[in-house]
Formats: C-alpha cells, sequence, structure tokens
C-alpha cells in the first residue's frame, strides 16, 4: 500500500516536472479564476453584512393609529398583529414618547417644538419583523384593521437592498460555474497530454494486470498537486489584498455607509478552505476527464 503510494506520488511529480508549460497553463487559469472568485467571494460576504444591518434599521413598519382609537382596541390591535409568523416584535408608540423621540432627532433644535400649540404626531405601533421581505404582507394586513390610520415603511430602500443583494448573489454564482467550468477544462487538456504521450506505457501496463486506478493514480495526483499549489497562491494573494484594503479603507467605508467590513483574519481561513477544497476538485475532475478515452470509467 505504502510502496503503491510512493510510486503515485513520484510519478505524479515526475508528470508535472516533465511538461512545465502546460503545468504552468493550468496553474495560471486555476489561480486567476481563484483571484476572481476571491474578489466576489469578498464581495458577496460584505454585501451580506451590508443587507444584514439594512435588516436591522428597515425591517420596522410603523402603523399609525387614529386618535380616536381606546385603548382596548389598541391592545387588540397589538395581539392581532404579534399573532403573526413573520412578527418578531410589537411596540405601542404614544403621541408623548413620539413627540420626545422627534425633539432627540432635532437634537439642540428640539426645544422649537415646544411651542406647538398641540402634539400633531400620531399615536403608532412599531412592527419589526422577521424578515423584510414580509414587509408587503404586513403593510396589506395592517390597512385592514381598524383604527389604522396610515402604514409607513422604507419600501424603496428596502426594495433596492433586496434587489442590490440578488444581482450580486446570482451574478457571483454565474462568473463561478463559468470560471470553475473554464479550469476544469484547461486541467482535463493539460492532463491528456501527458497521458498521449504515455500512451505506449500505459497499454503495457494494462497488458500486464495494472488496474485502472494503479493507472490514473498518478495522473489524479498531478492534478491535485496543481490545484492545491493554484489554491495556496491565490489565498495569499488574495488575503493579502484584502488585508490592505481592510487597513486603509475600514475607517472611511464606517464613516460613509454606516457598515463594518468583514475582518480580514476570518475572511482568509475561511478563503483558504474554500480554494483548497475547489483546486483539488478542479484538479481531480480534469484528472478524470482526461483519462476516460484510455481507461475503463
Amino acid at each position: 500500500m505504502l510502496r503503491s503510494i510512493a510510486y503515485t506520488i513520484k510519478q505524479a511529480l515526475r508528470q508535472t516536472a516533465r511538461n512545465k508549460t502546460m503545468m504552468f497553463t493550468s496553474l495560471f487559469s486555476i489561480t486567476a479564476m481563484m483571484l476572481i472568485l476571491g474578489l466576489f467571494l469578498i464581495l458577496a460576504v460584505n454585501v451580506n453584512i451590508m443587507t444584514e444591518s439594512a435588516e436591522e434599521e428597515f425591517d420596522m413598519v410603523e402603523i399609525y393609529l387614529e386618535d380616536s382609537v381606546t385603548k382596548t382596541e389598541i391592545n387588540d390591535m397589538e395581539s392581532s398583529i404579534k399573532s403573526l409568523d413573520y412578527v418578531k416584535s410589537v411596540e405601542y408608540v404614544s403621541k408623548d414618547k413620539a413627540m420626545n423621540i422627534m425633539k432627540d432627532r432635532w437634537g439642540n433644535n428640539g426645544y422649537l417644538l415646544d411651542g406647538l400649540s398641540e402634539n400633531p404626531l400620531p399615536a403608532s405601533l412599531q412592527v419589526r419583523l422577521k424578515n423584510i421581505e414580509d414587509a408587503d404582507r404586513l403593510v396589506r394586513y395592517a390597512k385592514t384593521l381598524d383604527g389604522a390610520e396610515d402604514v409607513a415603511y422604507r419600501q424603496d430602500e428596502i426594495n433596492k437592498i433586496l434587489k442590490i443583494t440578488h444581482t450580486v448573489q446570482v451574478g457571483a454564482l454565474i462568473i463561478i460555474i463559468f470560471l470553475v467550468i473554464v479550469s476544469i477544462i484547461v486541467v482535463a487538456n493539460t492532463i491528456r497530454l501527458t497521458v498521449l504521450a504515455r500512451g505506449r506505457e500505459i497499454r503495457i501496463m494494462k497488458y500486464v494486470g495494472a488496474t485502472n486506478w494503479f493507472i490514473r493514480g498518478p495522473f489524479l495526483t498531478e492534478g491535485i498537486i496543481i490545484g492545491i499549489i493554484a489554491a495556496l497562491i491565490s489565498s495569499a494573494v488574495v488575503g493579502g489584498l484584502y488585508a490592505a484594503f481592510v487597513n486603509s479603507s475600514a475607517k472611511r467605508i464606517l464613516v460613509m455607509f454606516s457598515m463594518t467590513l468583514v475582518p480580514a483574519s476570518y475572511l482568509a481561513v475561511n478563503i483558504v478552505v474554500i480554494f483548497l477544497a475547489l483546486g483539488i476538485s478542479i484538479g481531480a475532475i480534469g484528472s478524470i476527464i482526461s483519462m476516460r478515452r484510455f481507461l475503463d470509467t
């Protein structure tokens, strides 16, 4: 068993050294693919973080109440809304509390509101949702309640956030699938050239009774080696670039967009794991495909 493994690794390294040009072509192709993949992965992760932060800010729907609504009717409305499975919480805000909130928002100019002859702000129910995508459902439901005068929520902001998130996720998925397919084809062609060069040797090995997996082993290992090297190179490059970006721009992004970036250390570990798994898979699949014409599968 150990002798077979040693033979497989030795042959794979020898084949890699023999086909340096094609090996570097495959290595460059997979590395480039992973670099692009890493950029989209970083973008997707940070967009998801931004979406979660936005959900915390925009996941509230305000139901403004008529001035004539009674305390009993308010309690009934609260109970009715809380029973909805997509509602996280419901909070009653009185007219006086709404005015105090407005004064806080006005800051130093809040005293100007003291000159009003009466409080023009309505009482309301602040409803927080488990998912902002259910906002439309809640609005439709709220409009059917007796005592509800109006409903307010940031529909435009919510729609923009959902649209951006969906576009990034779909676009990243399409590009990733395309790049993976291209990389598999390049690796398969690289291994196929090696197989063609050793065609006579393979036929002799099959004639003397060597199993398909014994013959396939060096080629499979060669593909995996290429994938691992590409994964390590691309992980180092992507991790280094992202760490530099975070160090130089994190504070600026926090001030401009009120959002934090995913820590470079956390993302780097995940990128290494993902790239290694992807590189090994691409190398193995490409090798298996290249051998189909020569070995029974």
